[in-house]
Parts: structure tokens; C-alpha cells; sequence
């Protein structure tokens, strides 16, 4: 897996340190999708919902225990935090690590889902490669 060790991205953007493996699961999806779609791999750790290409909220994998799979996803999704592309790699770091997911969306000020921060589980590095935008 590409990574950027923290000490790398001292001068790097959050969009800039984007996890190069993400998805997003359309904002309509039930509970039941969300769960076959996190039993997909166990690497899944946060699922993040978009209408067309704006952000429409983040379900962890333990915030589906004990919801109905008929319930839909979004009723159940937070919608934040979030970061935007801008700002400090540092600061999505900072918002990833709050999470059991060390995940956090990059969205931009006209609400769009850009890509996601994802943090190593060592919290030593970003899981995406830096790159200048």
C-alpha cells in the first residue's frame, strides 16, 4: 500500500494526502447494502454516502449494529467532520484519528465529496501517496 509518513506531508494539503482507494456508496442505499458492502473486505472501515458528487454523510461499520437492514443509510449517517482540501494535511490527520476509522471525507466548500483522508492504523503515515495538485 502507497503511503506518506506524517513527517513527509509537513507542507502538504489535506487533498493533496487523498486515499487513493475510495469509494463512495450512492446516498439512497439501505442499511442492508452498507452491511454487504463493508462484508466485502474487512479493510472497510467507514462508509461515506454521496448525492450525485456531494457529500451526504459517513456510517463507521459499528454504527450498523442492532439498525434494520431496510432502514436507509442516510437516516443513520453523521455528516462530519470534515475537511477541506485546503486545509493542512496535519488537520486531517488530526480529524481521521478522532474516528476508530482514521478516515475522514474531503469536501469542498460547495459541499462536494472529493476523496478521503485515511490514516495507517499505526498512525505513523497517510495511506495515500502524496501528490501536488
Amino acid at each position: 500500500m502507497a503511503r506518506t509518513p506524517l513527517a513527509d506531508a509537513a507542507d502538504l494539503s489535506a487533498a493533496e494526502v487523498i486515499h487513493a482507494r475510495f469509494t463512495a456508496l450512492p446516498a439512497g442505499v439501505t442499511v442492508g447494502e452498507v452491511r454487504a458492502w463493508f462484508g466485502e473486505s474487512s479493510h472497510r472501515r467507514m462508509a461515506f454516502l454521496a448525492d450525485g458528487d456531494r457529500y451526504a454523510g459517513s456510517i463507521p461499520r459499528e454504527a450498523l449494529d442492532g439498525v434494520d437492514d431496510r432502514r436507509p443509510a442516510r437516516e443513520i449517517a453523521h455528516h462530519g467532520p470534515t475537511v477541506a482540501p485546503e486545509a493542512p494535511a496535519r488537520e486531517g490527520y488530526e480529524l481521521a484519528v478522532l474516528t476508530d476509522a482514521n478516515r475522514v471525507p474531503v469536501v469542498d466548500s460547495e459541499g462536494r465529496l472529493l476523496g478521503v483522508v485515511g490514516v495507517t492504523e499505526d498512525r505513523a503515515a497517510f495511506c495515500g501517496t502524496a501528490s501536488r495538485a
